[in-house]
């Protein structure tokens, strides 16, 4: 049924201009995207590839620092998000803005943040695998334009849509994966921070080791 799915996603990819290798082998790198963030945001920004795009406002593309050696994943923009088309501007976002500046003592500016859909989902409801299944192939194409050393997923959603792992966050946060070549580490989402508190000593343990990385 996944396969399925995928097979339907690059034929629709391939009716909107995107091309693709003959024969399918259930691998989204098989996908011809563009080499550069602007033409690739430039794709996503006129995309109607599934029904997420009815209800948007703004495309959230992502943003941050071309070079990041440190990328963010997100499940998907909330209601601040679609409003501004940037990533991580509603409460949650200024929790993980605050998390970047001091504990890994950086900038927004010096990282890169992204979620799994890059339109919100009604409600902020979590996206469902077709939607999630169609817009990983821009998620895919950002991380190989970036090439960033750490991915950190935000949150069971992302680490599940972009490993294939559904165990919860509680069972993965913390842990270090592998990922192309990059370490994959997965640790709560900053929305479940603000609603539990007890969790951020956790939290803090998994940016010093993501910081330790760097």
């Amino acid at each position: 049924m996944k396969n399925l799915l995928k097979l339907k996603h690059l034929y629709k990819l391939k009716e909107a201009g995107v091309e693709y290798f003959e024969g399918f082998h259930s691998k989204d790198s098989d996908i011809k995207m563009p080499k550069e963030l602007d033409e690739l945001k430039k794709i996503c920004i006129n995309c109607t590839l599934c029904d997420l795009s009815k209800t948007r406002t703004n495309v959230v593309f992502g943003e941050g620092n071309p070079n990041a050696k440190l990328m963010f994943i997100g499940e998907g923009p909330g209601a601040e998000e679609d409003k501004t088309g940037k990533p991580f501007v509603g409460r949650a976002g200024k929790l993980l803005t605050k998390i970047i500046l001091n504990v890994l003592n950086l900038t927004r500016e010096d990282v890169y943040i992204a979620n799994i859909v890059k339109c919100r989902p009604p409600n902020n409801r979590v996206p469902t695998i077709e939607e999630a299944e169609t817009c990983k192939v821009y998620l895919l194409k950002q991380i190989d334009i970036i090439n960033p050393k750490i991915l950190v997923c935000l949150g069971k959603t992302a680490f599940m849509y972009l490993m294939n792992n559904d165990l919860p966050i509680s069972k993965v946060r913390g842990q270090i994966f592998d990922y192309k070549e990059k370490k994959v580490i997965p640790t709560f989402h900053p929305s479940f921070l603000l609603r539990n508190p007890s969790a951020r000593k956790d939290a803090f343990e998994d940016f010093l080791l993501i910081k330790s990385l760097l």
